[in-house]
């Protein structure tokens, strides 16, 4: 399937209905006076999160979406029917903000969660409210209050504890499937993620977080280079970041910042760059492919990487399964201790 993480529609709420001019015509009850009823109220545009959905890609083929009218009163005082409301399901994570007003309406976080972001035209009043000492016959009534008409941009964040960060072929892939469920594509070229993943990480058998799996950033992502802030996004409401380092290629005479820690340099960088307070977000440097390299090399990169201000830094292989166990431990114990994300400045107006 196809992932879509934007996307621009129109929503429309329903008309109430016309209230109804009407007299009591009975056998035996002369002057039976006015009995019109008033019109039903137009249908709400009512968005819904569902958990079962991954992306916004069944929005993307319409444009116009547009709940029922309600009906026209009825004679003796029957009121018409309210217009259906129209509930459009969205994937949790998902940001309604409205375009003409640059105004975010609401973001819809748990499975379940309504929110609704068109009400529905009043009914009309029916001839019956309009009797007066002096006018016992009215025939006027009131038409439905017309619907609402917004123009809305959604967006979708994911909603993860953890983060994967990482330059293409960190490693972000390997990790992700060997500690959750999750099957992201896995190759040995760049950009092999091109969506993101979300994955539940197990611990014990108590415990567990969810993990996604960002497509690989590059120098210039703030700017959206690459996959750029596209996918930035997506890490605003983790609590916590795994940036994955790739310590399988180190050549003396590279540009310092293509080393491993000018690698990190530069994704924090960007981090900066996007979001001052997503930087801000605790992280844990994770060193990958310890397969590759010596004892020695991890060692010295070590060195470097707490000579440079890194606390918590682990090393893996999740080819071998070297340190895996311990990371995850490790990353349930910080999201523990952690309190929920505060919310990410927005310079980019995204």
């Amino acid at each position: 399937m196809r992932f879509v993480d934007e996307v621009e529609i129109v929503v429309q709420s329903g008309r109430g209905g016309r209230g109804s001019a009407s007299f009591r015509r009975e056998k035996f009850v002369p002057f039976g006076g006015p009995d019109g009823g008033d019109g039903g109220r137009g249908g709400h545009v009512v968005f819904a999160a569902d958990a079962g959905l991954g992306s916004l890609l069944d929005l993307r083929g319409r444009a116009q979406w547009k709940a029922d009218d309600g009906t026209a009163g009825g004679f003796r005082q029957m009121t018409g029917a309210h217009g259906a409301d129209l509930v459009v399901r969205v994937p949790t994570g998902t940001v309604i903000r409205d375009v003409d007003q640059d105004l975010v309406i609401c973001e819809l976080l748990a499975d379940g969660e309504t929110r609704v972001v068109a009400e529905g035209g009043k009914g009309g009043l029916g001839n019956i409210h309009f009797k007066t000492s002096t006018n016992r016959a009215p025939r006027k009534t009131t038409p439905g209050g017309p619907g609402e008409s917004r123009r809305l941009r959604l967006e979708l964040k994911l909603v993860a504890d953890v983060g994967l960060l990482g330059f293409p072929n960190a490693g972000k892939s390997t990790l992700i499937s060997v500690i959750s469920a999750a099957r992201p594509k896995i190759a040995d070229y760049p950009f092999t993620t091109l969506v993101p993943n979300l994955g539940v990480v197990r611990v014990g058998t108590d415990h567990s977080f969810v993990v996604a799996d960002i497509p690989g950033l590059i120098e210039g992502a703030a700017e959206g280079k690459g996959l750029g802030h596209q996918f930035l996004r997506h890490v605003e409401r983790t609590r916590l970041l795994l940036h994955l380092v790739d310590v399988s290629e180190i050549r003396e005479d590279e540009d310092p910042s293509a080393t491993p820690l000018g690698r990190w340099r530069v994704l924090r960088d960007e981090l900066r760059r996007y979001s001052l307070t997503l930087a801000a977000r605790p992280e844990i440097v994770v060193l990958t492919k310890l397969d590759a390299v010596d004892a020695e090399t991890v060692e010295a990169l070590t060195a470097e990487f707490h000579a440079a201000g890194v606390t918590e830094l682990f090393a893996i292989s999740a080819v071998t399964g070297q340190g895996v166990t311990t990371l995850s431990t490790a990353t349930w114990e910080r999201l523990r201790d952690l309190a929920p994300p505060a919310p990410v400045d927005d310079p980019l107006g995204m």
